[in-house]
């Protein structure tokens, strides 16, 4: 049985006992510190579900690379456990990007020294959990550029 459509009614979501979905998430900083951007794209079975293009302006003028790397991905987690509401405690996600900082420090390989990064790595960390598997995975910049353009 399906578990319903996706927003905007782009595709039908996993069939199978376990949906498994792959986010793939990047941010940066015009300047460091300067103004942040971001963007993710979502895959399920069914291929792209989700591709935003994201902007921190509202953040002002002083967002690090480091913080847009962590509001890209909380950014695309939320919008994943959004769409899933329940059923996310019973989905995989397998997060991709190439910030090693980010990867690192929720694998727990890594600590988080910086306080302003403290609350973004908290946020994503509760978000992870809503998931009823999570793999974090590092890869290179080029994999980051093909499939989101920065």
């Amino acid at each position: 049985m399906p578990f319903g459509t996706v927003r905007q009614g782009l595709a039908v979501l996993e069939t199978r006992n376990v949906a498994t979905y792959t986010v793939v998430f990047d941010g940066g900083s015009l300047g460091n510190p300067g103004r942040g951007y971001g963007s993710f794209k979502i895959f399920g079975s069914s291929g792209e579900l989700a591709h935003e293009a994201l902007s921190f302006d509202d953040r002002g003028i002083r967002v690090t690379n480091n913080e847009a790397e962590y509001l890209s991905l909380i950014a695309a987690l939320e919008w994943l456990s959004t769409l899933l509401g329940e059923r996310a405690a019973s989905s995989e996600v397998e997060v991709f990007g190439d910030s090693l900082l980010v990867i690192n420090q929720l694998t727990g390989t890594w600590k988080v020294r910086k306080p302003d990064l403290k609350p973004l790595h908290g946020a994503a960390r509760e978000l992870l959990g809503r998931f009823g598997r999570h793999r974090l995975q590092w890869h290179e910049r080029l994999n980051s550029v093909s499939l989101l353009g920065h």
